[in-house]
């Protein structure tokens, strides 16, 4: 049963079409060559996808791939222990690689997934749509960054709450009830 709560905007749906431009064009600055969009599963698929939409756009012709990580299962705080769901199918030794993820908290799940596409023979860089700064429980920075998210659980574009929200065209936070 869905969840019937109203969610306010954060980060409306035309901000977030812009500054997906703007990286964009960044990520294309670096001449990235034979590109590869590595999406984290499932909340970053909408972020990913109006990206990839931006990279052609700036001239760039990238392939994608999927990795289904998970560090939440049905909770709202990370377990500290990340999960392979999903691997990615393309040999990745000797490529550029995006690897991108809805929101950099904890960050074990893209340190976890950059180490692991970096012992694999990619070069890698991170973009997250969100970065929630003073959570990390290892050290990393991405190399690109959407919007820098208050201490708040967020859903819509793409994130969720117990499957609910993913289809919102922006992110927001869920009013008490």
């Amino acid at each position: 049963m869905p969840l019937q709560r109203r969610v306010s905007v954060l980060f409306d749906e035309q901000s977030i079409a812009k500054r997906n431009t703007e990286i964009a064009q960044s990520i294309a600055t670096r001449q990235p060559k034979d590109l590869l969009i590595v999406a984290i599963l499932k909340g970053s698929f909408m972020f990913a996808a109006d990206l990839m939409r931006a990279l052609h756009h700036a001239g760039l012709t990238p392939q994608v791939e999927f990795m289904h990580l998970s560090s939440y299962r049905d909770a709202t705080v990370s377990s500290g222990q990340v999960a392979i769901l999903k691997d990615v199918e393309s040999y990745v030794r000797d490529r550029d690689v995006v690897l991108i993820d809805d929101i950099l908290e904890s960050g074990r799940t893209i340190a976890f997934a950059k180490d692991l596409l970096a012992a694999r023979g990619a070069r890698v860089l991170t973009c997250c749509l969100l970065e929630k700064p003073g959570k990390r429980a290892v050290s990393i920075e991405a190399d690109f960054v959407g919007f820098e998210c208050p201490d708040v659980f967020v859903v819509g574009y793409g994130m969720d709450v117990a499957h609910c929200f993913r289809e919102l065209p922006f992110v927001g936070v869920v009013e008490k009830a």
